[in-house]
């Protein structure tokens, strides 16, 4: 199995929510712009759609999109999402929630858009995240154990942080429990993002 990332993209919540499964695999960085893996091999074939992440299983077959990464990730360890009937429905509405109303609101930040429209967008992803700050169950979005919805929100704290939108404290607080964890560590070490 194989991650194909780019230091710092969304496909680091993939990269954490691997280690935290304990699951088996290789990763390889990406040059967005080149479209190109480190090892050369062209992106566009592994991923028509040009972006991380991409999963490649021991099958042969290709995953792609945050969410739907995160949820086959989840599914391989039990751990990973929410106990109960309604678990995996939970877990699915977190990860959209997190994709479609905040991942997308970084948007400008990334586009070189205007002083004006990184202000408003601001607004809107603190309004997002105050939500999701007042629904936790616990330490973590589900209780007192990590999901993979929380490696996905842990790297939008870290955007929030990296483009000054104050989060809310008890997200500022779940982005330092995440630091601890030794899969966030060794996630970001082989992404060049700290040191070992």
């Amino acid at each position: 199995m194989k991650l194909y990332f780019a230091p710092g993209a969304c496909s680091l919540s993939d990269h954490i929510a691997l280690h935290e499964a304990g699951l088996s695999f290789e990763h390889e960085k990406v040059d967005l712009k080149a479209k190109k893996t480190e090892h050369g091999e062209d992106f566009l074939a592994i991923n028509p759609k040009g972006y991380v992440p991409a999963l490649t299983l021991d099958s042969g077959e290709t995953i792609t999109e945050n969410v739907a990464i995160l949820d086959w990730i989840a599914h391989q360890d039990g751990a990973l999402k929410p106990a109960g009937a309604m678990g995996h429905t939970h877990l699915l509405e977190a990860l959209a929630y997190i994709s479609t109303e905040i991942h997308k609101a970084f948007k400008p930040f990334f586009a070189g858009a205007s002083d004006d429209e990184k202000a408003k967008a601001r607004e809107t992803i603190v309004k997002r995240m105050t939500w999701l700050a007042e629904t936790m169950e616990g330490d973590y979005l589900f209780g007192d154990t990590v999901s993979a919805a929380d490696c996905y929100l842990f790297v939008m704290l870290l955007w929030a942080k990296k483009n000054d939108v104050d989060a809310p404290a008890r997200l500022v607080a779940l982005r330092d429990r995440m630091m601890e964890r030794p899969a966030v560590r060794t996630a970001m070490t082989h992404e060049g993002l700290m040191q070992a």
